[in-house]
């Protein structure tokens, strides 16, 4: 009986040394100095490598002593999103954490508003941040609390040596998909932005554009034609062994494009402009914006109130907002950069010189994208 006690009691110090410990890494940047900034983001690689570079250059680089951190999360791999678990952390009431800095869009900061409360990120002080007056573009939504520092956007991707002339309109890609079936594919939503655009704007072109950039649950209502649409497309969608496949994540439908199992399929524009400059991407496939348009925002920072709000985070934005990390950006995944071209490597903005931020076709549902993903897999990933 003694023993027992002995090892309970053994057993207890050992879990609370390491709920310690969690605590201690989950909070070492808000705990520690003002020198340490730890940047959380989600997504595709292309992103992940991209960061990484950054990070490197910026502790290399940086005089003041700052180093920089990263904590990624990749998409389509089941695991919890990253507004979710700052929200849950938010709402657990911490305060000591290791959100210090995050990538997101300024489309998605309404959904972590939405969720956490407006106190949910710091007001940004551009006076911390000198290289803010590079910036040529504000985020769409929420520009006091968020600074871009690239732009993104999905654009229609196809193989010109089996697709001459590639559809304009929104109507004739409908029309080409009927035309040419199991030549197309778009990825789940949930797993990833370019199959979710696709959705998102199949569904609300039936609908007043202001929609768009609306959180109003009563828009819902309104997605019955676009779902219809999606049910009467997807016999014609990509299969194997005789079945219709959605794949995973955005990268997925990218394999089967560069493979030629298919002929066309949305895609982020970085990333097939990227894999092209890596050699992994045919030089025959080629990019182009129907109209109405896919969905494209700028890729900004933030700082939630529950990480360290301390200089280094300020010191790491004004780094990406520099030419230097401009160019990285430019050179590693085909960032649309938010400075002026002038600045800039020739070479490298040579790819991307006909996309421009402003002109985007931006959105910001906030938490209806969720609904309309789940609404998605009820409705038509469940289809035969």
């Amino acid at each position: 009986m003694k023993f027992r006690k002995i090892a309970a009691v053994l057993l207890v110090a050992a879990m609370a040394v390491t709920t310690l410990a969690g605590c201690g890494a989950a909070s070492a940047s808000a705990a520690g100095d003002d020198k340490t900034v730890t940047i959380w983001a989600e997504g595709s690689d292309n992103v992940r490598v991209q960061l990484e570079k950054q990070i490197e250059n910026f502790n290399e680089t940086n005089t003041e002593g700052y180093v920089a951190k990263l904590e990624f999360i990749t998409s389509g791999t089941g695991a919890q999103g990253l507004t979710d678990r700052i929200v849950a952390a938010k709402k657990a009431g911490q305060t000591n954490t290791d959100y210090d800095l995050v990538e997101l869009s300024d489309a998605s900061v309404t959904s972590y508003i939405e969720q956490g409360g407006e106190d949910m990120f710091v007001p940004v002080d551009t006076g911390k941040i000198p290289n803010y007056e590079n910036l040529e573009v504000t985020a769409s939504f929420r520009s006091d609390l968020l600074v871009p520092y690239r732009g993104t956007t999905v654009l229609l991707a196809y193989n010109s040596e089996t697709v001459t002339n590639p559809p304009a309109t929104a109507e004739e890609l409908y029309q080409w998909i009927k035309d040419n079936p199991g030549r197309f594919a778009y990825n789940t939503p949930g797993s990833g932005g370019a199959g979710a655009s696709f959705v998102l704007t199949g569904i609300y072109n039936f609908m007043e554009e202001s929609a768009l950039t609306s959180t109003d649950e009563a828009n819902m209502e309104q997605w019955d034609q676009g779902f219809g649409l999606l049910e009467e497309l997807h016999p014609y969608m990509y299969q194997s062994s005789g079945k219709v496949v959605y794949p995973n994540k955005n990268q997925g439908t990218l394999d089967l494009l560069a493979n030629k199992e298919i002929d066309m399929t949305p895609a982020w524009a970085d990333m097939v402009l990227s894999q092209q400059q890596q050699g992994t991407m045919p030089e025959s496939i080629k990019l182009v914006q129907i109209e109405p348009a896919f969905t494209g925002n700028t890729v900004c920072f933030g700082m939630p109130q529950i990480g360290a709000k301390n200089d280094a985070a300020y010191a790491f934005i004004n780094y990406m907002l520099s030419p230097e990390a401009q160019n990285i950006a430019l050179e590693s995944m085909a960032a649309i950069p938010v400075i002026s071209f002038d600045l800039l490597n020739p070479e490298l903005t040579r790819t991307i010189s006909d996309l421009k931020i402003e002109a985007f076709r931006v959105s910001a549902i906030g938490e209806l994208g969720t609904k309309l993903n789940e609404q998605w897999d009820a409705k038509i990933g469940t289809l035969e």
